[in-house]
């Protein structure tokens, strides 16, 4: 297999983790948030963050690296409207993700202290979770946005 290939291979790799593992994640929370046990809740809560930093941290390093890496092969310039405007979605996917991380730590330990002591879900988590929630569709739309760019590289952006 040419190097070429691979990185090409592995970019999309990539973009399938991060789309599938952001996609899985939001419907079991959502699932799981629907049951309104805080038992269920903190065991796929704990899930959640295992997964997110297994394969999402682990896609989101390694996804510029193979992106450049097959930009310098292919021969585009890094200045390509395309390129510029994946990378600025990628940046403000990535400073919505951060915060949700903390989030998902702080709702799976919200629900394991709630689970512990057999009472009800804090307010704090019902907070927590809306602000989880509303991070996820324009954190979606910029990854789904991305993944056109890749794939339709249009032409003539800013220039």
């Amino acid at each position: 297999m040419e190097w070429v290939h691979l990185l090409r291979w592995a970019h999309i790799i990539g973009a399938c983790v991060l789309l599938g593992t952001g996609a899985g994640i939001a419907f079991f929370m959502v699932m799981a948030q629907r049951v309104k046990d805080a038992r269920v809740i903190a065991h796929v809560a704990g899930t959640v963050v295992i997964a997110d930093w297994l394969f999402t941290a682990a896609a989101v390093v390694l996804q510029p690296i193979t992106g450049a890496l097959l930009a310098m092969e292919i021969g585009w310039r890094m200045s390509e409207g395309w390129i510029v405007l994946s990378l600025a979605l990628y940046v403000l996917v990535g400073l919505l993700w951060l915060p949700v991380v903390w989030i998902q730590h702080r709702l799976r330990d919200l629900a394991r202290a709630a689970a512990a002591t057999s009472e009800e879900l804090p307010a704090e988590y019902h907070r927590l979770y809306r602000i989880w929630f509303i991070s996820g569709f324009p954190a979606f739309a910029g990854v789904l946005a991305i993944l056109w760019l890749m794939v339709a590289r249009p032409a003539g952006l800013f220039g």
